[in-house]
């Protein structure tokens, strides 16, 4: 289930008037770049954005088991303390898997639910930190791949799940990582826009990845307002599609 599909402020972004902004087509409106994953033993999210609440809410996700994060950027971590709720219906804490750098940032961000004494009154998110580099681990009954991406000079995560590949936020994939990413049916791919970036891949670079890559089905995320879902849709090549937030894909086996 893609939560979100959208760049750091979302579109439609706050003081545009551009056609896409003023869009009444709904694929045309997204929020922060985030998906939820039912596997065997339950619902993984990856990221908790800005949008966490309303994207839960929208599509009636009431329950989450794991967490994995892809980095530490704000659009892809300062929703979390709307796992608040989660907590309560669990009646504890939400496992997070995450690198080093991004604990550390949910730490000093989130310090209010870590550095004691808890203020009196009100809720606090409750996680559990489990640290992940790239080396295989079981979740929740599935293998997770992680997949070490480039974005700008950062060093991110994307995730394989069976035949099923997520890397957003990325403009360069490493050596090491294509051969992981052999043989997927499905690729969820970065595509900020159509003129190049420093961070993401533009349009023309992530169809050049979908080539290479060759997954029988390839869906683009993180765009931005530059990119018109109808105008954009029909130019794609077979087996290239933009997603867009509420979309379902049934995740391979």
């Amino acid at each position: 289930m893609f939560l979100g599909t959208g760049t750091s402020v979302g579109v439609p972004m706050v003081g545009c008037s551009c056609s896409t902004c003023r869009s009444t087509d709904p694929r045309d409106s997204r929020t922060r770049t985030s998906v939820a994953l039912g596997l065997p033993g339950g619902t993984v999210l990856i990221d908790t954005t800005p949008d966490l609440r309303e994207q839960l809410l929208r599509e009636r996700i009431g329950s989450i088991d794991a967490v994995l994060y892809t980095h530490d950027h704000v659009d892809h971590v300062y929703g979390m303390d709307d796992l608040r709720p989660i907590c309560f219906h669990r009646g504890g804490s939400v496992p997070v898997y995450c690198e080093e750098r991004v604990e550390q940032r949910i730490l000093r961000a989130f310090d209010y639910a870590f550095v004691p004494p808890a203020s009196p009154g009100g809720g606090l998110p409750k996680v559990t930190f489990s640290r992940i580099a790239t080396a295989p681990f079981e979740l929740l009954g599935s293998k997770v791949m992680p997949l070490r991406l480039q974005h700008g000079s950062f060093e991110v995560l994307g995730f394989r799940f069976g035949d099923l590949a997520y890397c957003t936020d990325t403009n360069m994939i490493p050596d090491e990582t294509w051969p992981r990413l052999e043989g997927l049916d499905v690729l969820i791919l970065d595509c900020l826009r159509a003129s190049r970036h420093p961070t993401h891949f533009s349009l023309d670079e992530a169809l050049a990845v979908a080539r290479r890559v060759n997954a029988r089905r390839t869906l683009l995320v993180h765009m931005s307002h530059d990119i018109c879902h109808a105008d954009v849709a029909s130019t794609l090549p077979a087996g290239v599609e933009l997603a867009y937030d509420g979309l379902m894909v049934p995740l391979a086996k």
